[in-house]
């Protein structure tokens, strides 16, 4: 394997070619698995606050640009770094991805948190490192004072209903706080919970955890995966990383990148190539095949 400060040399040796080194291993990992390699990377650790990191509608363009003139009988492996996004782009995403491929695995060789998290499980299987994590799945809504968790609105608010009915007094306490919420706010919380929990679960019932045959015991456990991931009192934060050990633990068909060697160095060599690209050019994010086919967004300079 070529690790961070290998691949930084590689780059440097080919006179700063970033998309030649990048393109190099993505060929090596394809020529390793026999399997199509679509690689969907983030930037949003090394350029906070540029837009469309999350993912989102464009993100359509980009899968369908690499998945064109691929063979789709030999499945997919999608190796995944993102903060997640919005949550009917992501809903879009995998349905135009199961409809491609019979069989996916997505690969996470550092963070695949929150929408990613849910292509994730969308998956036949996931593979991770001792170094990857997914995330919560629990939807955020922004609001004049940040983002907020749509759980920890509703707990709030019913933490604030319960005081209130057992002491009037307790209004003069709640009632600042109740009033930065929007009128509809309560409903599109419920909303927004009900919809990312319920394309989780219908697709772990369909993918990953189809082989249960038993469709009680394979309900069961899609809501002890849900409950996991997917309840904001049981995460308690929407940025905590779920290790790989968690992940087998609440029952998510975990495969292990150090059981192959060669597989992990080929993963970890293209992960530090889009990373150093990430770090050192204008593109905020990289969605990019094995065939040399990529989708590229860059960072918009100045007031443009």
């Amino acid at each position: 394997m070529a690790d961070w400060s290998e691949i930084l040399v590689e780059i440097q040796n080919s006179g700063g070619n970033f998309d030649t080194v990048r393109r190099k291993h993505l060929k090596f990992l394809h020529k390793n698995t026999g399997r199509n390699v679509i690689a969907y990377y983030s930037g949003w650790l090394q350029k906070q606050g540029a837009s469309n990191l999350g993912i989102n509608d464009l993100d359509k363009n980009a899968f369908m640009t690499t998945i064109r003139g691929l063979d789709r009988k030999i499945g997919l492996d999608l190796l995944l770094h993102t903060p997640g996004g919005d949550i009917a782009a992501t809903e879009s995403i995998i349905d135009y991805l199961i409809t491609m491929f019979d069989d996916i695995r997505v690969v996470v060789p550092q963070l695949a948190m929150s929408g990613g998290t849910m292509i994730a499980c969308a998956a036949n299987e996931i593979l991770m490192g001792k170094h990857s994590s997914l995330g919560p799945i629990d939807p955020q809504f922004m609001t004049s004072y940040g983002h907020v968790a749509a759980h920890g609105v509703l707990e709030e608010f019913e933490q604030a209903y319960k005081e209130i009915k057992s002491d009037q007094n307790k209004v003069f306490v709640w009632q600042p706080i109740i009033a930065k919420y929007t009128p509809t706010l309560i409903g599109e919380c419920k909303k927004a919970m009900n919809w990312a929990e319920s394309i989780v679960r219908e697709r772990l019932s369909d993918r990953m955890l189809s082989g249960i045959e038993d469709r009680e015991e394979r309900d069961k456990k899609v809501r002890e995966i849900i409950k996991e991931i997917g309840d904001h009192s049981v995460s308690l934060s929407h940025t905590r990383h779920l290790s790989r050990k968690r992940c087998v633990e609440i029952g998510l068909t975990i495969g292990l990148l150090e059981d192959n060697q060669i597989l992990q160095d080929a993963v970890l060599s293209v992960h530090h190539a889009m990373m150093h690209t990430l770090e050192n050019t204008t593109a905020v994010k990289i969605v990019e095949n094995h065939n040399e086919l990529a989708y590229i967004q860059k960072a918009v300079i100045g007031n443009r």
